[in-house]
């Protein structure tokens, strides 16, 4: 059976030569219809008009400060000093030649035109002025000197402590750099070097202080403070690598005391700049009398070393709990941890167990973390 395109001459039409237009098509089957129906097997057939072309779909933010170009789509989009847009390593940030690249970026050459400006990292996008940088989604702890940091023992050598602080190495803890029980002041001796685990051994944690860095970026720490040393009584929890503006950060004070609601007492809160973070049961200090004011290593104990907590009591330890609650939801939504908003977020706790009862009061996450973190921040503003 021969097909329409195959009776070339009987239809009269040059289908190779023709152009392919509307006016054509309806010639087409104009002539198609009229033709014996014997000699043609034809379908009814409905022709329509072609749709209008989609309109292009573009991105645009609308904030408070100026414009940037980007290089995907040429979208025209307002920067804030910190998107919550997560952005992914090799993404094309910008090409404006009025943004200098910071930290987590780089460019690459664009021939004649600007510079195209990449991200490192997985992250979100920070503006500094005329800066970009990007913020890792979670990041290594980098140490500075003066930073206080809690740490975990992992390796007791000859004369030192390898210490776990949350970085990309490990810290160093010299025997030279602690207190020996008793506040004795004298050079460290082999006798010394042999009892070293009688100060501290394998997996116990402790505060120190950064004294000084090495040439590959590690940390050496030192205890000699009353302070610093060893942690007992408390609980142990880390919001470290948290990136995007949460964790612990840099403040005047980064150990403080709580005073909790009813039988808690007291309760004293370490946070770590490497984003490690103790909670424990206050302790008096001992104040005697006798002790020099010029001589504070006489104050210290031969206890100072000692493993065996104290007795805590319930009330206490349901504070204890509800702090590290407060805590944690700061860090799950995103929000810094420092002494403010820790107490803010405590208050916030106490007043919606108040509100609701004792009815899923231990709980402070999910739903119920994300309205105490709503509420701390309300209180600061």
């Amino acid at each position: 059976m021969k097909t329409p395109l195959a009776q070339k001459s009987r239809l009269g039409i040059d289908f190779d030569n023709c152009i392919t237009n509307w006016s054509f098509v309806q010639k087409l089957f104009a002539v198609l219809n009229s033709q014996d129906t014997h000699t043609f097997h034809t379908m009814p057939i409905q022709i329509f008009a072609p749709a209008a072309a989609a309109p292009a779909i573009t991105n645009r933010r609308d904030d408070s400060d100026d414009e940037m170009e980007l290089d995907n789509e040429d979208h025209a989009a307002r920067s804030s000093k910190r998107s919550k847009n997560i952005i992914t390593p090799g993404e094309v940030i910008t090409s404006d030649p009025q943004w200098m690249r910071g930290h987590g970026t780089y460019t690459n050459d664009n021939g004649d035109l600007a510079p195209i400006i990449r991200s490192t990292l997985a992250g979100t996008l920070q503006k500094t002025n005329k800066l970009l940088s990007v913020v890792p989604l979670r990041a290594r702890y980098t140490p500075e000197i003066g930073d206080l940091v809690i740490g975990r023992i992992v390796e007791v050598q000859s004369r030192r402590w390898k210490v776990d602080v949350a970085g990309a190495l490990t810290a160093a803890l010299p025997l030279s750099s602690i207190n020996l029980p008793g506040g004795i002041l004298r050079k460290r001796t082999s006798v010394d070097e042999l009892n070293i685990r009688t100060f501290f051994e394998e997996g116990e944690l402790l505060v120190a202080e950064v004294q000084s860095l090495f040439q590959d970026g590690s940390a050496s720490l030192h205890t000699r403070s009353l302070k610093y040393g060893k942690l007992r009584n408390g609980y142990f929890m880390a919001v470290s690598g948290v990136g995007g503006g949460a964790g612990v950060v840099r403040a005047k004070r980064q150990i403080f005391t709580l005073q909790t609601s009813s039988r808690g007492g007291e309760v004293d809160v370490i946070l770590g700049v490497n984003g490690y973070i103790w909670i424990s049961k206050h302790i008096e200090a001992d104040k005697s009398k006798d002790v020099s004011i010029t001589s504070i290593e006489e104050q210290v104990k031969t206890t100072m070393y000692s493993s065996q907590n104290d007795d805590i009591s319930p009330d206490t330890r349901r504070e204890i709990a509800r702090v590290a609650g407060c805590i944690r939801a700061l860090a799950e939504n995103g929000v810094k941890v420092d002494e403010e908003m820790v107490r803010r977020s405590y208050d916030a706790s106490l007043d919606l167990e108040q509100d609701e009862g004792e009815e899923g009061a231990g709980f402070l996450g999910g739903e119920r973390g994300r309205l105490i973190v709503d509420m701390a921040l309300r209180g600061s503003g």
